[in-house]
């Protein structure tokens, strides 16, 4: 195991360079050095989300104009509006000077040649022999890996300017003459790098022959920062948010009700990603774990706080609940047939090709003799296909569709009788209606289904009921 730690800075933090600067790399862990630290960043907030789609309500970027429609004028305009943001960041960032033009340079040079790539790739797919969906998955990839690159260089240059020897280390393959796995590419950026006095700030894409995002899409980044970790055999992985991983979301419950969790394990970390909570992405965390490499997830702007270590083996002392979470906007599609029964595992293999087909996220899933649910995080208009193609397959059968919210008790331990009676009762209590629930036999997590205007006072009455009462204090659990 090594000295140095890996660390990744997420994009909200990036957007706030001074906080980045003075919180997270003027402030090494307590007796740590400035260096033996390497940097993954994410682009600056809501930038992917511009030059690709938007995460959470799925409007078009440039990247779906480019896919969807193929209109040289929308994309192009796109594209554009991206420059125009990404220039803006960097007069904020740099002011005026010598850095400034630098800065731009290197910038308007990715995205002129992105923009020139985009406009060969449309001409060459307009004759009969090519085909534009064969492309695709490279043009998403080209079109992430600006946004990243942008904000690793502004942050090494800057660093440099403020007096730490910085280095930008560039995972994305920019007109590299060959293509390389992902843990090549990785091996071979940071070989010539000594850590013992520089400081790596490395992009949070990296370019291999295999594509990350066919298999993480969005959470590209957090592979990255993974491979990193496990590659160059860190002592602790580190993330960065804006807000520590706590008992519920501030903002519902109340800032002096929620508390950092602390300590927790990979498990619970998983359950949180299911939910769209991602502490980091599953297969992120499954490296990290079997290396025996501890994450952190630390809050930039409360840098004294040890904030939460997430190990493999960590079990909570006593049962008990350490984190209230959920989410909204879930739509709930069922498929009754009472051909099913006796069948339902047919059948549940034909509605999974389904699902699978336009990459529906499974939260939660109902099974009875004749009846099967799925609980799906997706937009409406995915919904409107599945449903599509689920009543052109299953003709007999009655399909529907109903918006709720899913709210989740989750603990590394909580095998503990009268737990569940004890969150049902707070529900009731608040004359919520539970539309269903679901508890597996490992017990790391309670699910309810429920109304989605009754979302928030589900999590609070649940948090009221099972972490507030025991007063925490600093955190559920103290990380060392």
């Amino acid at each position: 195991m090594g000295q140095h730690t890996v660390e990744k800075i997420g994009g909200t933090s990036m957007s706030d360079y001074r906080s980045v600067r003075d919180n997270i790399i003027f402030k090494p862990a307590q007796g740590e050095d400035l260096y033996q630290r390497i940097f993954v960043v994410s682009a600056y907030g809501g930038l992917t989300d511009q030059l690709l789609e938007h995460k959470k309500t799925g409007d078009a970027g440039v990247y779906a104009l480019f896919a969807q429609e193929r209109q040289q004028d929308n994309w192009s305009a796109a594209l554009q509006s991206v420059r125009n943001n990404m220039l803006s960041i960097n007069e904020t960032l740099f002011g005026a000077g010598e850095l400034l033009q630098e800065a731009n340079e290197f910038l308007n040079s990715r995205l002129q040649e992105a923009k020139e790539c985009l406009e060969d790739l449309h001409r060459l797919c307009q004759h009969g022999h090519f085909s534009i969906s064969e492309h695709l998955a490279t043009v998403r990839e080209m079109l992430a890996s600006i946004g990243e690159a942008h904000s690793a260089w502004n942050m090494a240059h800057l660093l440099k300017r403020d007096g730490v020897n910085a280095v930008f280390v560039d995972l994305t393959g920019w007109n590299s003459p060959s293509h390389m796995s992902l843990d090549e590419r990785i091996v071979d950026a940071f070989k010539a790098v000594d850590m013992t006095k520089e400081l790596p700030i490395a992009t949070g894409y990296a370019h291999s022959e295999t594509g990350l995002m066919s298999t993480f899409d969005r959470g590209y980044s957090e592979m990255t920062f993974s491979r990193i970790a496990v590659l160059t055999h860190a002592r602790e992985a580190v993330i960065h948010k804006e807000f520590h991983l706590s008992s519920a979301d501030p903002r519902l419950v109340g800032e002096s009700n929620a508390v950092p969790i602390g300590r927790t394990n990979y498990d619970v970390a998983d359950q949180l990603a299911n939910l769209g909570m991602e502490a980091i992405h599953p297969k992120a965390a499954k490296g990290l774990r079997q290396s025996g490499i501890a994450l952190r997830v630390k809050n930039t702007f409360e840098p004294e706080h040890t904030g939460t270590l997430i190990t493999g083996d960590y079990v909570s002392d006593a049962p008990c609940v350490e984190i209230i979470a959920g989410c909204r906007g879930v739509y709930a599609v069922e498929l009754f047939d009472q051909e099913m029964a006796g069948e339902i595992d047919q059948f549940d293999v034909s509605i999974l090709e389904v699902l699978n087909q336009f990459n529906a996220h499974i939260i939660a899933k109902d099974i009875n003799a004749n009846t099967i649910t799925h609980y799906l995080a997706i937009n409406l208009k995915t919904l409107k296909r599945i449903m599509r193609f689920l009543k052109e397959r299953f003709e007999g059968a009655e399909i529907t569709q109903r918006k709720v919210a899913i709210v989740s008790a989750i603990g590394s331990d909580m095998k503990t009788t009268g737990m569940l009676a004890q969150a049902v009762k707070a529900i009731a209590e608040q004359e919520v209606n539970v539309l269903a629930m679901h508890q597996s036999m490992r017990q790391v997590d309670m699910q309810f289904v429920v109304d989605e205007e009754d979302y928030e006072k589900t999590i609070c009455s649940l948090h009221k009921e099972l972490v507030e009462v025991h007063n925490h204090g600093r955190a559920i659990c103290l990380a060392s």
